[in-house]
This record gives C-alpha cells, structure tokens and sequence, in this order.
C-alpha cells in the first residue's frame, strides 16, 4: 500500500467519524433514577437535553432527595449515551478500540 492509498484511506475514515458524530446528536437515550420520577434525556453527544421531575417529589422539605435524583438521572442518561457512541464508533471501526475516540 503506498501513502497516497493510505491518506485517503485516512481522508474516509475522517469523513465517516464526522457522519457518526452528526448521527449521535440526533439520537437520544434516557436516564432515570428513583423508578422512573425522575428522568434525564441526554443526545448522543453527551448533552442533557432535559429533565422531567414527578410534581409529588417537588416539596420543599424534600431537596436533598431530589438534588440526588436529578444527580443519578442524570448521571444515568450520561452512562447510556456513552454506550451508545461507543457502540457506534464501534461500527466504524470494527470493534477496534481506538483511544481518544469515545
């Protein structure tokens, strides 16, 4: 193989992580804590996109706990999107693990 074949090699490759990363933005995953009163939607970037609170847990008495719910939710959704790019990057390269990619 010689350097010509292998920079355009690398020049698809690049073009293809850019088309995967534009896809994860777009794909969401869900992250819950305390059966399901309070959830995270995060994209596949990693970005928390929002946060839906069960009105009875909205109490002022009530903070702490619901400070640690919004932390695990969203904590949860995060963990699902990093799965989901590392399954996608995956697909991209083969099950090769690359550092530095996801």
């Amino acid at each position: 193989m010689n350097m010509s074949e292998l920079m355009k090699q690398a020049q698809q490759f690049q073009e293809r992580l850019a088309t995967v990363q534009n896809e994860l933005g777009g794909k969401q995953v869900t992250g819950s804590a305390g059966a399901g009163m309070v959830t995270a939607t995060v994209n596949g970037k990693g970005e928390l996109l929002e946060i839906v609170i069960e009105q009875a847990l909205v109490q002022p008495d009530n903070t702490q706990m619901l400070q640690d719910l919004i932390v695990a939710a969203v904590n949860d959704g995060l963990n699902k999107a990093k799965e989901l790019g590392k399954a996608e990057m995956g697909r991209l390269t083969g099950g090769l693990n690359i550092p530095g990619l996801f």
